[in-house]
Protein backbone atom coordinates (compact mmCIF):
# COMPACT_ATOMS: atom_id res chain seq x y z
CA UNK A 1 0.00 0.00 0.00
CA UNK A 2 2.65 2.46 1.22
CA UNK A 3 4.41 1.78 -2.51
CA UNK A 4 1.27 3.03 -4.40
CA UNK A 5 0.53 5.85 -2.49
CA UNK A 6 4.34 6.88 -2.93
CA UNK A 7 4.39 6.27 -6.19
CA UNK A 8 0.43 8.13 -7.04
CA UNK A 9 2.10 11.33 -4.93
CA UNK A 10 5.26 11.60 -6.85
CA UNK A 11 2.82 11.19 -9.79
CA UNK A 12 0.69 14.08 -8.82
CA UNK A 13 3.93 16.13 -7.74
CA UNK A 14 5.69 15.09 -11.13
CA UNK A 15 1.67 16.41 -13.09
CA UNK A 16 1.82 19.21 -11.56
CA UNK A 17 5.37 20.51 -12.08
CA UNK A 18 5.73 19.46 -15.65
CA UNK A 19 5.49 22.24 -18.59
CA UNK A 20 3.36 20.97 -21.08
CA UNK A 21 0.20 18.74 -21.76
CA UNK A 22 2.94 16.00 -23.22
CA UNK A 23 4.77 15.90 -20.21
CA UNK A 24 1.74 15.64 -17.79
CA UNK A 25 0.29 13.01 -19.46
CA UNK A 26 3.06 11.19 -19.39
CA UNK A 27 3.19 11.46 -15.64
CA UNK A 28 -0.19 10.83 -15.35
CA UNK A 29 -0.37 7.53 -17.39
CA UNK A 30 2.69 6.49 -15.73
CA UNK A 31 0.84 7.33 -12.08
CA UNK A 32 -2.50 5.15 -13.04
CA UNK A 33 -0.61 2.03 -14.20
CA UNK A 34 2.09 1.75 -11.72
CA UNK A 35 0.45 3.70 -8.86
CA UNK A 36 -2.83 1.81 -8.90
CA UNK A 37 -1.93 -1.63 -9.91
CA UNK A 38 0.39 -1.45 -6.69
CA UNK A 39 -2.88 -0.58 -4.73
CA UNK A 40 -4.87 -3.02 -6.41
CA UNK A 41 -2.16 -5.99 -5.63
CA UNK A 42 -1.93 -5.09 -2.07
CA UNK A 43 -5.40 -5.77 -1.73
CA UNK A 44 -5.28 -8.90 -3.56
CA UNK A 45 -2.78 -9.69 -1.23
CA UNK A 46 -5.79 -10.73 1.24
CA UNK A 47 -5.99 -13.80 -1.04
CA UNK A 48 -10.03 -13.81 -0.96
CA UNK A 49 -11.09 -15.43 -4.36
CA UNK A 50 -13.50 -12.48 -5.78
CA UNK A 51 -11.27 -9.82 -4.56
CA UNK A 52 -8.26 -11.28 -6.44
CA UNK A 53 -10.42 -11.78 -9.53
CA UNK A 54 -11.70 -7.79 -9.43
CA UNK A 55 -8.50 -6.57 -9.15
CA UNK A 56 -6.81 -8.79 -11.83
CA UNK A 57 -9.83 -7.32 -13.65
CA UNK A 58 -9.40 -3.39 -12.63
CA UNK A 59 -5.60 -3.96 -13.54
CA UNK A 60 -5.93 -5.40 -16.72
CA UNK A 61 -8.29 -2.78 -17.96
CA UNK A 62 -6.25 -0.08 -16.52
CA UNK A 63 -3.12 -1.35 -18.38
CA UNK A 64 -4.93 -1.32 -21.46
CA UNK A 65 -6.88 1.85 -21.18
CA UNK A 66 -4.74 3.96 -19.86
CA UNK A 67 -1.46 4.41 -22.70
CA UNK A 68 -3.84 4.26 -25.48
CA UNK A 69 -6.34 7.59 -23.77
CA UNK A 70 -2.83 9.14 -23.51
CA UNK A 71 -2.08 8.79 -26.62
CA UNK A 72 -5.65 9.58 -27.48
CA UNK A 73 -5.21 13.31 -26.03
CA UNK A 74 -1.63 13.74 -26.74
CA UNK A 75 -2.65 13.33 -30.43
CA UNK A 76 -5.27 15.87 -30.33
CA UNK A 77 -3.38 18.41 -28.69
CA UNK A 78 -0.61 17.96 -31.53
CA UNK A 79 -3.04 18.02 -33.73
CA UNK A 80 -4.45 21.41 -32.47
CA UNK A 81 -1.09 22.74 -32.14
CA UNK A 82 0.17 22.56 -28.63
CA UNK A 83 3.66 23.40 -28.35
CA UNK A 84 5.97 21.35 -26.23
CA UNK A 85 7.49 23.82 -23.72
CA UNK A 86 10.51 21.37 -22.75
CA UNK A 87 14.16 22.93 -24.14
CA UNK A 88 14.95 21.05 -27.02
CA UNK A 89 12.13 19.19 -27.79
CA UNK A 90 11.71 18.09 -31.18
CA UNK A 91 8.24 17.26 -33.53
CA UNK A 92 7.93 14.10 -34.82
CA UNK A 93 8.06 15.90 -38.35
CA UNK A 94 11.63 16.82 -36.97
CA UNK A 95 11.68 20.33 -36.89
CA UNK A 96 13.49 21.63 -33.84
CA UNK A 97 10.24 23.56 -31.38
CA UNK A 98 11.92 25.88 -29.12
CA UNK A 99 10.22 26.17 -25.69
Amino acid sequence: MVGGLLVITLGVVGFARMPDVYNKLHAASKTVVFGVAALLLASAATLDVALVARSALVAAFLVLTAPVSAHAVARTAYERGEPARTARSVDEGGAAVDG
